[in-house]
Parts: C-alpha cells; sequence; structure tokens
C-alpha cells in the first residue's frame, strides 16, 4: 500500500486545480477523508479476515464498485457540502478510486480486487513504480521507509502538484 499521505494528494490536488467554488471546504475534507477511507479493511488484519478474503486488505474496499457506492452515499449530502450532487460525486469518486489506483502501482502486496463484489480476482496496474509502504508507520524512518517516500514523491504528489498549478493556471486564464 501507499502511506496515507499519498492517498491525500488526490483530493488535496483536485480541490486546488477546481478551486473553492466547485469544491467547497467541507466537500473538500470529505474528499480527503474518503481517499484513506478504502484502508478501513486493514482493521481485517487484527480481527483474523485473511489477506486474501474478499473483505480482506485490498478486497472490497479499494474497488471501484466501492468508490462508486461511497460517492453515491455522499451525494446525499451535497447540500450540507455547499454543492451539487454531480460535482460531490465526481469529486468522491475520484478521491476513493484514486486509493486503489495508487496501491495498484505499488511492487508488493496481493494486487488489488478491482472489481469486488463482481469479481474477487485481483491484480495491479501495469506500472508497478510506486514502492510499497510497511505496514509499521515507525519502519517509515528507516532506509526502506525513505525510499517508499521517495518513490511516492515521484508517482503521485509531482503529478498531483503539476495537476494543481495547472488548474489554478486554467482558472486564472478563465478568469476564475
Amino acid at each position: 500500500m501507499a502511506t496515507p499521505l499519498s492517498h491525500l494528494a488526490v483530493p488535496l490536488a483536485l480541490s486546488v486545480a477546481l478551486g473553492p467554488d466547485i469544491v467547497p471546504p467541507w466537500l473538500m475534507a470529505l474528499a480527503l477523508v474518503c481517499a484513506v477511507l478504502p484502508d478501513i479493511d486493514a482493521l481485517g488484519l487484527w480481527l483474523g479476515i485473511p489477506y486474501a478474503h474478499p473483505f480482506g486488505h485490498r478486497g472490497f474496499t479499494h474497488s471501484l464498485p466501492f468508490a462508486a457506492a461511497l460517492a453515491g452515499a455522499g451525494t446525499l449530502l451535497a447540500p450540507a457540502l455547499g454543492s451539487d450532487p454531480l460535482t460531490v460525486f465526481g469529486v468522491l469518486l475520484v478521491s476513493a478510486a484514486s486509493h486503489g489506483l495508487i496501491d495498484g502501482m505499488t511492487n508488493g502486496g496481493l494486487g488489488i480486487a478491482f472489481f469486488s463484489p463482481f469479481s474477487h480476482r485481483r491484480s495491479f496496474l501495469p506500472w508497478r513504480v510506486i514502492e510499497v509502504s510497511p505496514l509499521r508507520p515507525s519502519a517509515l524512518f528507516s532506509r526502506q521507509g525513505f525510499a517508499v517516500l521517495r518513490s511516492e514523491m515521484r508517482w503521485v504528489w509531482w503529478p498531483c502538484l503539476v495537476l494543481a498549478l495547472l488548474g489554478i493556471a486554467l482558472r486564472g486564464l478563465a478568469g476564475h
């Protein structure tokens, strides 16, 4: 898996790129939650759910159908978030789906159940360029941990920064 910090990069970049008129602060906050929520399945490791189980780590909660269901549920909060349902759905879908996609680019684990519950087959994306993160947070301060952070900086944070800056530039050109 990638570090939680890198899962936050996508909704942050999306929010900055689109601006506060489209992604108000409460929607951005919920997008951040949706981006890290798929790792709730890691609790299953302590509850005795095997890693390879459909509800094990990188199983159902990392799937695209789960991301769509989460985004759909989020549309019910659109008025409270200060946005319209379609925008809420899109922002939350991208945020939640990015979790499995980022984890699918890592070089460790059993793969992602992208289409669970319709298929429990696990796979990776063709580009496995992100170093898998150690499960223990303290291990991030090791040589392996720094390699993970370097890898995530290159393959997640820099592209997200470019996306955010491009969005700011395009909004500036459009006069927003």
